[in-house]
């Protein structure tokens, strides 16, 4: 005996009112992406400001204002080597209202194994890469090695007599000072100072030997002719210094340690919000003057990239930064 297949009216209106309200949802959720931003955005920034990352993100922030048509606000909240920061982003609503402006100096800690309180990658969405940051090997212009060449050779004829300044422990400069140590098994002394501006008093004092210091401490010095920059550890050379070879030209193939400085979003905003954020980004760097501002401070500004390969350098440099650490066998206490 055969059931009957026939559907009672009430079925069909069940059906109809499941598909009116399915509608209503997916019109609401669509209503609300395309009104986004319907309140402030934040930007965190983890650092100082009129710092390092403090300029990208303050230059941003005013091009998402123009083209999204909302409030951005640039908060900077400091302390524990960016942490703090990060860590209010992290736990923040993934909705696209709180975003964070930071280095990869948050993939240098996870390297190095220092605590944090979140995950690069499980926490954090990267939107867009803003600006790439070098490390110049600098050195007192009369007391110092006056090539790469020179420094390494200065090294091996007196053991454990050169030393090298950093910004501090854990810090890109330090990293770089290793890795250098390590690859030509130089036996040199790392002096840790509390920040960029006492090691670079030093330098200049001629206190310490060298020091990978950042572009955009250094650049002042060398124009007044206090330190000379004895090459660049970056792929391209710099325009503000074109006389200058990278690592890899004075003797150290692949020797790059660009930090980037990048826009990311806690790990579930929505993939939408994440895209549109990514290509008001785009805009702002197509801007000759957001480009140009960037290199006056010391920094190059990053071309326009999608979501998808920011989100894929971002791991690839925390890759770079583990096996750094471990190649050089870099602990921090």
């Amino acid at each position: 005996m055969k059931h009957s297949t026939r559907r009672s009216p009430a079925h069909w209106c069940r059906r109809i009112i499941a598909g009116a309200l399915g509608a209503m949802l997916a019109g609401g959720m669509a209503a609300a992406q395309a009104a986004y931003p319907d309140q402030p955005i934040r930007i965190i920034v983890p650092w100082p400001a009129g710092g390092l990352v403090d300029l990208p993100a303050r230059l941003l922030a005013d091009k998402l204002q123009a083209e999204l048509g909302g409030t951005v606000i640039v908060e900077n909240k400091t302390g524990a080597g960016g942490t703090i920061g990060a860590d209010t982003v992290a736990k923040a609503p993934a909705d696209g209202y709180t975003l964070m402006v930071t280095t990869s100096a948050i993939a240098i800690n996870q390297a190095i194994g220092l605590p944090q309180p979140f995950n690069l990658l499980k926490d954090f969405q990267p939107v867009a890469p803003l600006a790439y940051a070098p490390l110049l090997l600098v050195t007192h212009p009369t007391r110092g090695p006056k090539s790469l060449a020179d420094l390494i050779a200065r090294a091996r004829a007196t053991p454990g007599q050169l030393n090298y300044a950093s910004a501090g422990n854990g810090t890109p400069g330090h990293l770089a000072g290793e890795w250098l140590k390590a690859r030509e098994h130089l036996d040199i002394v790392h002096v840790a100072y509390k920040g960029g501006p006492p090691a670079m008093t030093d330098q200049i004092g001629g206190r310490v030997d060298f020091h990978f210091a950042n572009a955009a401490v250094a650049l002042p010095q060398i124009k007044a002719g206090k330190i000379t920059a004895l090459a660049v550890a970056s792929d391209k050379r710099m325009p503000q210094l074109p006389q200058v070879p990278t690592m890899a030209e004075a003797g150290e193939p692949g020797f790059n340690t660009d930090q980037w400085i990048g826009l990311l979003a806690p790990k579930a905003t929505p993939a939408a919000v994440i895209e549109r954020l990514n290509q008001a980004a785009s805009k702002a760097l197509a801007d000759p003057k957001v480009r140009d501002a960037m290199t006056r401070s010391g920094i190059t500004a990053a071309e326009p990239a999608s979501v998808a390969a920011f989100s894929t350098e971002v791991g690839t440099d925390l890759d770079k930064w583990t096996g750094i650490v471990r190649s050089a066998h870099i602990k921090v206490e």
